[in-house]
């Protein structure tokens, strides 16, 4: 983790520059390997299908693998580089940050295009943004909790675009790095906003051919990408397989190249055995952690005493020993991947609830907070996400572990598309949540706990003023022990005083593809290097 550290420290110090101009040329995709090849289908399977389109309301992998390449971003995360860290320009040709660190001013390409043939302006980033950031009632915006420190957006001319904020932080340029945020047409968005929910249409290195349903999804080459020379292959196709055995064997039969999720330990060494050399393995830790959404309106789960048992029962510690060898989990975590700068030790994240290393005594007393709360013979259902991997796995250990403290759970699995609408509505009593980074910055890992008027995707529905006071503290801190203390002040509350939420164990990325795909750089998020733009196949 030594690299992350290293990077992480880089970014957050560009915020604080006197000021920052950043000339950026997209980096080439070589990457070290040979001269890139044109022509070829990439095609790779998708575990989940979009819910919808829109990536400004999406939180999954199953919009963003296929989705991804029809869009740009005005940053993008530099797909050459490992850590996944390091922000550089996508539509944004420069930048500039002010001395105060208050105002940042993008100049954008010119002679980008949307794939209907008109030109993308600076109105188009400012009409997205605002969207993001300043969503109207009725439109879902699943970020807009992490720009709670921008004041307000210009565009004083068509190629440039103004960001004011209220305060500086060291995590802005991070926060703009965003895949999730597509740059979409301002005239579209004017005339009805949700259109993007149900169409795809953006600047990005490929344009929409089909989507069925079931089956698979298609793009192909843009001809006119304002990026020459790119993108490299004619066109990819995802196909959406739900099995983790039938992903793996379509790898192993040579009918897909790559899954970019990732496939667990078992998987990847089964296909190496298969596969040889026509298989290239690359490892990195990962920025994902299931979650458990206990529901606050939900009796008995108002009570924090019966939130505090739940996460008490968990022996996390014998989990990772045991799961680490079957999944793709591993490390015990807080609220921030294990080893990277604002992560709490081991000794230190060992007396928050959940944590201790006496499963015995925390059982104990467990079974005496249910008690006390009159809920000993507590029987609810868990819903979880209906992908496998490491779903399954994890929500049959939470059931075991809840059984030994008395606990009588069964699981509801539900289709992966359909499972947003029940976190969204809060049709459940416990479920299983989970929180994925695209860089690993507290601003961005941490808001998806503060209070559920602030961040829609808070599913626990609680509202905590303290939470979001501790948040708005970090974010501004300049220093680096003051903003440290402070997350550790927001750890304690989400996972131990308050309980909203429970952590399980972070993951671990593996994935196994064809030795025919090149330009591929993996990171420690599955969200990133979904453009495609960098991808060629050697045959």
């Amino acid at each position: 983790m030594a690299y992350l550290l290293s990077r992480l420290r880089g970014v957050g110090a560009l915020a604080f520059l006197p000021v920052l101009i950043v000339g950026v040329v997209l980096p080439s995709p070589v990457m070290g390997q040979d001269k890139p090849r044109y022509g070829g289908e990439l095609i790779f399977p998708v575990p989940s299908e979009p819910p919808s389109y829109d990536g400004h309301r999406e939180e999954t992998f199953g919009l963003i693998h296929p989705i991804a390449p029809f869009y740009n971003t005005l940053l993008r995360v530099d797909p050459r580089d490992p850590s996944g860290t390091k922000p550089i320009g996508d539509l944004a040709e420069s930048w500039t940050v002010a001395r105060d660190g208050l105002t940042y001013t993008f100049k954008l390409h010119k002679g980008v295009k949307f794939h209907d043939g008109s030109e993308m302006t600076s109105k188009d980033v400012k009409a997205s943004y605002d969207k993001i950031i300043f969503p109207p009632p009725g439109v879902g915006s699943s970020r807009k909790g992490q720009y709670e420190v921008v004041e307000a957006l210009e565009a004083p001319d068509p190629s440039t675009v103004r960001f004011h904020l209220k305060w500086p932080t060291a995590s802005f340029l991070a926060s703009l790095a965003s895949p999730w945020n597509f740059i979409y047409k301002a005239d579209i968005l004017v005339k009805d906003i949700h259109w993007y929910e149900t169409h795809v249409m953006g600047t990005g290195p490929f344009t929409f051919v089909e989507h069925v349903k079931g089956s698979h999804l298609v793009g192909k080459k843009n001809p006119t990408y304002w990026d020459k020379g790119k993108p490299y292959l004619d066109g990819f196709r995802a196909i959406f397989i739900s099995s983790s055995s039938a992903q793996v064997a379509a790898i192993r039969g040579e009918r897909a190249h790559i899954q970019f999720r990732g496939f667990g330990p078992a998987d990847r060494n089964s296909l190496k055995a298969s596969l040889g050399d026509k298989i290239t393995v690359q490892e990195s830790p990962w920025d994902c952690i299931l979650l458990g959404a206990i529901n606050h309106n939900k009796k008995p789960f108002d009570d924090k005493r019966v939130r505090r048992a739940l996460t008490l029962a968990l022996d996390r510690y014998e989990g990772s020993k045991a799961l680490s060898k079957i999944a793709i989990v591993k490390e015990v975590a807080g609220v921030q991947v294990p080893g990277t700068p604002y992560a709490t030790p081991p000794e230190e994240l060992a007396k928050l609830a959940g944590y201790g290393k006496d499963i015995n005594a925390a059982r104990d007393e467990a079974r005496y907070l249910l008690k006390e709360a009159g809920a000993e013979k507590l029987s609810f259902t868990f819903k979880n996400r209906g992908i496998p991997m490491p779903y399954e796995p994890l929500a049959i250990w939470m059931i075991d572990q809840w059984r030994r403290v008395g606990l009588n759970v069964k699981q509801e699995v539900i289709e992966a598309a359909a499972y947003y609408s029940v976190l969204r509505k809060g049709d459940f009593e416990v479920a299983m949540d989970f929180q994925c980074g695209y860089i690993v910055e507290p601003d961005l890992d941490i808001y998806k706990f503060i209070s559920t008027d602030k961040n829609p995707a808070n599913y626990g529905a609680y509202t905590d003023r303290v939470l979001d006071d501790l948040y708005v503290k970090q974010s501004r801190a300049t220093d680096y022990e003051e903003r440290k203390k402070y997350i550790r002040q927001f750890e304690k509350r989400v996972l131990d005083a308050e309980a909203h939420y429970l952590m399980t164990l972070q993951w671990h990325r593996i994935i196994p593809h064809s030795s025919k795909v090149k330009g591929w750089q993996i990171t420690p998020s599955h969200y990133l290097n979904n453009q495609l733009d960098a991808v060629w196949l050697s045959e």
